[in-house]
């Protein structure tokens, strides 16, 4: 699914990430733990090809087989809209539009036609049971429902793979508990692939694996 070789990222004399190895199996829910600097936003980042490598030909990133670092921006971004869905700590959802259309943005952008986006928009928020919150703006949700749609909107193009930073980090703990449980509930029915940055230790240790890195390196 991801294997990433020697990913190093370096900011002038400053060393985020100082040569990372990382494998990642189809299905499986893999937590990154560490330390606030230890590199863990900056990994995920490159894995979601929001970032690159600076040690260029001298690193690898593969993807579902496919050799990112061999992309151009235009394949990389469609590469990217197709594969791998993101989940924010803060939702990042646009105030402007409804539950329904900010799921729909992607498949959108896939250029899904759109009977068919809003089909799949409306089977994914009735499965996280917001079949009621269809029109409703994000000002007009709770913090663990907004959550819930940008979970739905990271799932619109069947991805490979989701990647989710802090995805937790700004939800009470019941909704943090209830969205913990769904991640596992996708991994379970739909053979989901996660790799999360996390500080909630409880999330981290429910995961497949847990990884934990310090100082720009995976230690364990």
């Amino acid at each position: 699914m991801i294997n990433a070789n020697n990913i190093q990222k370096y900011y002038g004399d400053l060393k985020v990430l100082k040569g990372v190895d990382l494998e990642i199996k189809k299905g499986e829910v893999v937590s990154i733990v560490g330390a606030s600097g230890a590199g863990k936003t900056t990994l995920l980042q490159i894995l979601g090809t929001l970032d690159s490598p600076s040690n260029g030909q001298k690193s690898s990133l593969f993807i579902n087989d496919t050799d990112i670092t061999k992309l151009n921006d235009k394949s990389l971004a469609r590469f990217r809209n197709n594969h791998i869905g993101f989940i924010f700590q803060f939702h990042q959802l646009l105030p402007e539009f409804t539950a329904l259309e900010n799921v729909c943005i992607p498949a959108f952008i896939k250029k899904t036609p759109k009977i068919e986006a809003e089909k799949r928009a409306k089977e994914l928020l009735d499965f996280l049971g917001l079949s009621d919150r269809y029109h409703h703006k994000p000002n007009a949700l709770s913090g663990g429902e907004q959550q819930r749609v940008a979970v739905a909107r990271s799932l619109i193009n069947n991805p490979s793979v989701i990647l989710a930073d802090e995805p937790s980090g700004n939800l009470d703990s019941e909704s943090a508990d209830n969205l913990h449980q769904l991640f596992f509930k996708l991994r379970d029915e739909f053979g989901q692939t996660f790799v999360m940055v996390t500080h909630n230790l409880e999330l981290a240790n429910m995961a497949d694996r847990k990884l934990t890195m310090v100082d720009g390196l995976i230690v364990s």
